[in-house]
């Protein structure tokens, strides 16, 4: 009998479709699965067992009836702990957010999750306020890697790139405002997509400011493509959300590279360190992409490290998002949180419009480039996981998380597309990722490009 956790959610859809088998059984096999990795990995926040099985039982009865409620009707999908999900404390995790307030609202992609018919196993983890690249709190403790429990899953979806590749869910909804869909899904050989700013609205709106986007986890390229259809429309709490997109991003897969202008960049020209391991499986990710009929040429983006900009407006925003605590709530954070709340508290607004004269500036030459590349190709990570429960990884020489980053910072500041597809892995069994960026509001290029991939047989990860 087929595993339906490893089930992508198309192919769930099209099993619901045919009468193969139904929500009910796809949703409690997602919730066993969550239930059986959790003690190993903590990749949940909650389990929501009771009302996901009751969602599940009214999806089961509209397909049995042939009146499904929308595109996701009865797929399991995860929510992290940074979006809100209606009846359900928000905990961003901290300790200093009181889970017994009114929880009354669903966040743009949560409502539009809802309408679909998308049934919710649960909230996945994150560390305090999605501050770092790594899956670590003191409210949940530590998220590990599905390949290697004492690697980190990244972050800081950490929580929700685990669950897909261990099967607790085939769709999962992250946020990345530094590379936090796109760190721990190649930590963790899934999909990740980081859209254009704006296409998926966010509410409440993030205290990292433009920086941070609301993006899908997922096994494929065609699942995402699926689910930026249901999340990626304008809603009117978000004033910086775009309008309509001009098509599906579903229909749009099967265009192919065939014609596409790539540009390689193996190291930003010379910037980065990347470990052979993880240059060798990108490079040959990146033949795969010319013998299927892209233009490849090495090519390096005309810009230097923007890291000093990115940190001016990162810990601001960690400063502006822990303004409001007192002294003994401040005791309680991450300690790490706590000093880049300080260091962040510490810049004046001429510091911060400095940084964003460097974002604009950035965002300018990326536009030039693009205008000669339709794609940038790039490691997402220098590196594969390291040891859980560490911010850095032990003897690096790194201060913060963004030392060991440096491929996915520089476009959330541009507000490109950006996504990771698991293209092999290292020496020891851990998954390596490729980086695919396009112009703003190239989605569909992003993600035709990575369904070449997997259509070719080319990508490898999950577990």
């Amino acid at each position: 009998m087929t595993d339906l956790t490893t089930l992508t959610a198309g192919r769930l859809l099209d099993g619901y479709r045919k009468g193969e088998f139904g929500p009910v059984e796809a949703v409690r096999a997602a919730l066993e699965r969550a239930e059986r990795i959790q003690p190993e990995v903590n990749a949940f926040v909650r389990i929501l067992a009771e009302e996901a099985l009751a969602q599940a039982r009214g999806a089961q009865e509209r397909w049995r009836r042939g009146e499904p409620r929308g595109a996701l009707d009865g797929v399991p999908v995860t929510v992290k702990d940074i979006l809100l999900l209606k009846g359900h404390p928000t905990l961003r995790g901290s300790r200093a957010v009181d889970p017994g307030g009114r929880w009354e609202e669903d966040a743009p992609s949560v409502a539009r999750l809802r309408e679909a018919g998308a049934v919710f196993l649960g909230k996945t983890t994150t560390p305090e306020y999605g501050w770092k690249g790594v899956t670590d709190s003191p409210l949940t403790g530590i998220t590990r890697n599905p390949h290697a429990p004492s690697r980190t899953a990244g972050g800081s979806s950490g929580g929700a790139a685990a669950a897909v590749a261990l099967g607790a869910g085939p769709l999962a909804l992250g946020t990345d405002g530094g590379g936090s869909v796109r760190i721990p899904a190649a930590f963790c050989g899934i999909f990740a997509l980081k859209p254009t700013y704006g296409r998926v609205p966010l509410y409440p709106a993030s205290a990292f400011g433009t920086l941070s986007h609301v993006g899908p986890m997922t096994r494929d390229a065609a699942d995402a493509a699926l689910l930026l259809d249901v999340i990626g429309v304008p809603d009117s709490r978000d004033w910086s959300a775009l309008g309509p997109a001009g098509g599906s991003f579903r229909q749009a897969l099967g265009g192919g590279v065939r014609g596409l202008r790539v540009a390689y960049s193996p190291s930003l020209g010379g910037q980065v360190a990347v470990r052979p391991a993880v240059a060798a499986a990108v490079r040959r990710a990146v033949e795969r992409l010319a013998e299927l009929g892209a233009y490849v040429e090495e090519a390096d983006p005309d810009f230097s490290d923007p890291v000093d900009a990115f940190h001016t407006l990162w810990f601001a925003g960690a400063a502006r998002v822990t303004q409001h605590l007192g002294r003994y709530q401040r005791e309680s954070l991450d300690p790490g949180l706590r000093e880049s709340s300080a260091r962040g508290a510490r810049f004046s607004a001429l510091d911060y419009l400095a940084a964003v004269d460097v974002r604009m500036d950035l965002g300018r030459r990326m536009g030039r480039f693009h205008d000669d590349h339709d794609l940038l190709l790039t490691p997402t990570l220098p590196i594969t996981a390291f040891e859980a429960g560490a911010e850095v990884p032990k003897g690096s020489g790194h201060r913060r998380w963004t030392g060991w980053t440096p491929f996915t910072y520089p476009f959330n500041l541009t507000q490109q597309p950006a996504a990771t597809v698991p293209v092999g892995t290292d020496g020891d069994g851990l998954p390596v990722g490729l980086q695919i960026v396009a112009a703003r509001h190239r989605d569909d290029l992003v993600l035709r490009a990575a369904h070449a991939l997997y259509e070719a047989g080319f990508t490898s990860g999950g577990s």
